[in-house]
């Protein structure tokens, strides 16, 4: 059966990521439709020993199409997802759209893929944060039950895509011989700092980012009423988010437990070796499908409080590879080259 997959955003950070998973992985396909704007449109991207052409998206684009990636914004993604899955296409979507949507699953296939078995023409994928936190959480679920979460995320300047990024390199030079500049819009710098502020601010005083890690680790867990506390921050590193947990349970967690239970969840490999000062960094995690978790120990004042750290590469677990796992369990793909 022939099968036709577009990429939407195609020459983004995420759209890049995703077309490199889809080679590496094996996904198979006949045809891989690369779309963008109009601005970004008209360049090639290699795919499988060849360059495939980039193309301006446009109503017909979706035409033929099996599974549709986006990787675009949220205002785009309201805009094309209607006409590709209107033209037959099952669409998998990024941004924030359709997250908190409820008859949009919102899924991470270890944890809640058996979503995806009734084949629906929309899927959501999920924050850069709320999937790896989902993910180790739902890993420790026969340990105890979850009462509560408490998150420091530092996250990478990809997760704001490549401008930004480019304008942490510029601070970096431009910091060499002198203070950092700020950004070009005037805004304090990437470069050399630490920022508390990923999105806007609400009139209670919490992030969109921080909201979003609430309302989709709340819903990938099926927990509408778990208490998550999150404190979004961005650091100076180009890829790779981490996070410091607190994770309250009903009763005593003994960290061997949890390491085990890490250590037989599928995507989650337990990085422990303190004595050669290996632990979950956003360095290691690069590139890697697996998120990093480790630093695990019990509150020295609460046992029934878990505190560790994880890394998880944003651009693919955080984004691009969670969306190509969906792709493949939509498409009944369940075997993958690596």
């Amino acid at each position: 059966m022939s099968r036709a997959v577009a990429i939407l955003g195609a020459t983004g950070l995420v759209g890049g990521t995703t077309v490199k998973i889809l080679e590496s992985r094996g996904f198979p396909l006949d045809e891989l439709r690369l779309l963008a704007s109009e601005r970004s449109a008209h360049r090639t991207i290699p795919f499988r020993g060849r360059d495939v052409a980039v193309r301006p998206v446009a109503d017909d684009a979706f035409s033929g199409v099996d599974l549709a990636l986006f990787a675009t914004s949220a205002e785009l993604s309201r805009q094309w997802a209607p006409i590709a899955t209107a033209a037959g296409a099952r669409v998998v979507d990024n941004s924030s759209a359709f997250r908190l949507e409820p008859d949009v699953p919102l899924v991470v296939p270890e944890v809640n893929g058996a979503l995806l078995d009734a084949r629906p023409p929309l899927v959501a994928n999920g924050n850069c944060v709320a999937i790896p936190l989902t993910l180790v959480l739902h890993a420790l679920s026969s340990l105890g039950r979850l009462e509560r979460v408490t998150v420091a995320s530092y996250q990478s300047v990809s997760g704001a895509g490549q401008e930004a990024l480019d304008e942490l390199e510029r601070g970096i030079r431009g910091g060499l011989d002198g203070p950092p500049p700020v950004r070009a819009d005037g805004r304090p710098a990437f470069a050399y700092n630490v920022l508390p502020h990923i999105d806007r601010f609400d009139a209670e005083g919490w992030t969109g980012e921080e909201r979003k890690i609430v309302n989709e680790t709340r819903r990938m867990l099926s927990r509408p009423d778990l208490m998550i506390t999150p404190t979004s921050v961005r650091v100076p590193v180009r890829v790779g988010h981490s996070a410091a947990v607190v994770a309250g349970f009903d009763r005593a967690i003994d960290p061997a437990a949890a390491r085990a239970a890490w250590a037989s969840a599928p995507g989650v490999r337990v990085v422990v070796e303190p004595s050669r000062e290996r632990y979950p960094t956003p360095l290691e995690v690069t590139g890697q499908d697996d998120v990093l978790v480790g630093r695990v120990r019990r509150d020295s004042q609460d046992t029934k409080q878990l505190v560790f750290f994880f890394a998880s590469d944003n651009l693919r677990k955080g984004a691009a590879l969670n969306a190509v796992q969906i792709a493949e369990r939509l498409a009944g793909i369940t075997a993958v080259a690596r």
